[in-house]
């Protein structure tokens, strides 16, 4: 208890004691973000309690399933012997094949060679204080996919024994087809988007039908005319590497979700900073690359990263057209008769959803540190 004293008059009278104040709320801590964030509200506590039930009743089953009940070694025996739980010996004894395809074997040191120069250098290109950043950024986007496709392909000059593409599938070849994808859309679908917008009728007219032709058909379609119609109008004798078609068709339908995704970026910068160019007596070339694209695509990279990674998934489509990426090597593998276990081909399939998800998510966040660090406090 604690007293107090108060002034009457010109003496000091005693009031007694008082009861002590309640310690006052942290504002920090685990519990005060639980508070905060969780429970701040009737429907907040109600959809918070819903949704710990749905993790209790579907986590613990699930990670018995995965990792502790898990068949984790004794190749094919022990996963008949154990067949209600994830078979991981499965992807032990077929990973050199989810990773290089139908590869030859004594050279799949090159394409090890490739991937390690794609690790660094997008390490390089992600660390802030790596130096010659610039150089790195020309370096991937110009000389590493030609060192790529010699590598891959191979060539008898150099000494490197061809690879036909058909030999090419696994991981390895969803990248391929994911990064040439992305590299070759980013810059057509900015083109798309500023001749959509171009005062010049014939150019505008061309960009939109472009973009509403592509964005009209499915993937699916795309992949079959490229295989199968495009060959047709070929002159006799004339053949186009099917995989080359594939990256091609798949190039030409992300452009078209690029160019409305930058489009409105454009769209969303003021009039007033385009007057402020021209005001400046910018030519039109430099206005878009100084002033408006810069902010428009910061505006617009979380619709840019949605459609990368959007190209990336659908890269599993081409099993349709005989191209075994990630997703048809484990397909293929799950039909071998000695592996035929009632848990194979539910392991296989978490296989590919987690390699899947893991470069997934990388590019998310990667797309929100580029947003918090390009973040200007002018837009929510």
């Amino acid at each position: 208890m604690a007293t107090t004293d108060q002034y009457s008059g010109g003496g000091i009278v005693n009031a007694g004691d008082l009861p002590d104040k309640p310690a006052p709320i942290r504002t920090d801590g685990a519990i005060a973000w639980m508070r905060d964030n969780l429970f701040d509200g009737v429907s907040n506590t109600l959809f918070s309690l819903v949704a710990f039930a749905l993790v209790l009743y579907v986590l613990p089953p699930a990670l018995g399933w995965l990792i502790f009940n898990a068949n984790w070694s004794g190749g094919a025996e022990a996963c008949r012997i154990n067949p209600d739980a994830a078979c991981w010996p499965f992807v032990g004894a077929r990973w050199e094949q989810f990773l290089y395809g139908f590869y030859e074997k004594s050279e799949r040191w090159r394409l090890n060679i490739i991937l390690a120069v794609l690790a660094l250098g997008i390490a390089w290109l992600v660390w802030e204080k790596a130096p010659a950043r610039k150089f790195a950024a020309l370096f991937m986007l110009s000389v590493f996919p030609v060192f790529a496709f010699i590598m891959m392909y191979g060539n008898e000059t150099l000494g490197l024994p061809i690879v036909d593409t058909p030999q090419w599938g696994g991981f390895t070849l969803t990248l391929v087809i994911a990064l040439s994808g992305i590299v070759a859309s980013m810059p057509l679908g900015i083109l798309l988007a500023l001749g959509r917008r171009s005062k010049m009728p014939v150019v505008s007219l061309l960009s939109t039908v472009f973009i509403e032709f592509w964005r009209g058909i499915p993937l699916v379609a795309v992949l079959f005319m490229a295989t199968i119609m495009f060959p047709l109008f070929l002159p006799a004798g004339v053949t186009f590497d099917q995989l080359l078609r594939a990256v091609i068709g798949v190039s030409l339908f992300a452009s078209a979700y690029m160019a409305e995704v930058v489009r409105g970026g454009l769209q969303a910068i003021p009039k007033g900073q385009y007057e402020g160019a021209m005001a400046l007596g910018l030519p039109y070339p430099k206005m878009m690359r100084l002033i408006i694209l810069p902010q428009a695509l910061k505006i617009v990279i979380p619709g840019i990263v949605n459609t990368f990674i959007g190209l990336f998934k659908d890269t599993t489509l081409v099993l349709i057209i005989a191209l075994f990426d990630l997703l048809g090597i484990v397909q293929a593998s799950i039909a071998d008769p000695n592996w035929s276990i009632k848990s194979v081909p539910y392991t296989g399939y978490v296989f590919v959803a987690i390699s899947f998800w893991i470069c997934c998510y990388g590019m998310a966040r990667y797309s929100r540190y580029l947003e918090a660090k390009l973040h200007t406090g002018h837009e929510r």
